[in-house]
């Protein structure tokens, strides 16, 4: 793509540079992501193109879609050039790639191993700033029955309710339990009471004959997975 002046309009920009005109012509891999959000706002300002105005948005976020979907319309708004109309457009595209991830993990529903589960649980907790657990229930072939959110928290901690998670298992007739929570610090080492509450919950479970298959510890794209390091 040519580099233009941010005071020339996409209207006068070659005709294969132009966003729309270039994701018609060439496919949307094309695009870079600016190209891609500059479509979704439409227009930019007496000052900047939407090219350059979604080029400074992204830098806010180090070009990191995660980062940048955890920006609220609040946030976005503070972007000259970014009002609520165009704060709304953004967060509604960003929340249908999430539940596009979604509904392509839910495809997969038999658990093999840790991996299936984190693909599973991922798009429900990548992309948030604070902490949530979740359970994911299984049947006896290991096939998903559903996951469930049991607590939300602050960004250093959440509550997870034994008796809740144990209930909600019993009432689904679930033949065993992955637990799963975020670090929305990206800092994927388990705390002490990570590691206590698992173990409490593993000897609960092997009363109820539910046992406790693996518990995740999810930061964005990454976690770590007790079962894979022996923390079980």
């Amino acid at each position: 793509m040519k580099e233009y002046s941010n005071k020339l309009s996409i209207k006068q920009w070659a005709e294969d540079d132009r966003p729309r005109e270039k994701l018609l012509g060439k496919g949307r891999l094309a695009l870079s992501n600016a190209e891609l959000i500059a479509i979704l706002i439409n227009s930019g300002s007496t000052d900047e193109s939407a090219v350059d105005l979604s080029k400074r948005i992204l830098a806010s976020t180090q070009d990191n879609l995660i980062e940048l979907s955890r920006l609220s319309i609040a946030d976005l708004c503070t972007f000259k050039g970014i009002g609520p109309a165009r704060a709304v457009v953004i967060t509604a595209a960003l929340e249908l790639g999430r539940r596009r991830r979604e509904s392509e993990a839910l495809q997969k529903k038999t658990i093999s191993c840790s991996r299936d589960a984190f693909e599973v649980m991922q798009s429900s907790l990548a992309d948030i700033n604070y902490e949530e657990f979740w359970i994911l229930l299984l049947n006896r072939a290991n096939q998903v029955i559903r996951k469930v959110n049991i607590s939300e928290g602050g960004f250093s901690g959440t509550v997870a309710d034994p008796k809740k998670i144990f209930k909600i298992a019993l009432e689904n007739s679930a033949s065993g339990i992955i637990l799963c929570h975020n670090h929305p610090s990206g800092n994927l080492k388990p705390s002490d009471a990570d590691i206590q509450l698992t173990r409490k919950l593993k000897e609960a479970g092997a009363h109820l004959d539910l046992p406790i298959l693996d518990h995740l510890i999810i930061g964005d794209e990454k976690y770590i997975s007790f079962a894979d390091d022996a923390l079980l």
